[in-house]
């Protein structure tokens, strides 16, 4: 549990909020699993975007993502390419 608290806050969130991510993979998975086929090439790309957009409007969504990640590259520079 120490080394947890050793991160800064925005990338304890990210840690801790895995849930979000995997709520989202869930609505996702449950969109495009209802639909037997799908009529266009484009309609799973706009099935899945549309999944999303309702996904962020019900504020589920990560927001500290990109401070999260800025942290990890400034802790862990050689796991990032540049």
């Amino acid at each position: 549990m120490i080394p947890f608290f050793a991160f800064p806050p925005a990338v304890r969130k990210i840690i801790y909020t895995t849930n979000a991510i995997e709520s989202l993979n869930r609505v996702i998975r449950k969109t495009t699993k209802t639909r037997g086929s799908f009529p266009t090439d484009d309609a799973a790309p706009k099935l899945i975007y549309l999944a999303i957009r309702s996904f962020e409007k019900a504020g589920r969504c990560v927001r500290q993502l990109v401070d999260a990640r800025n942290r990890f590259a400034i802790l862990y520079p050689e796991r990032f390419s540049k």
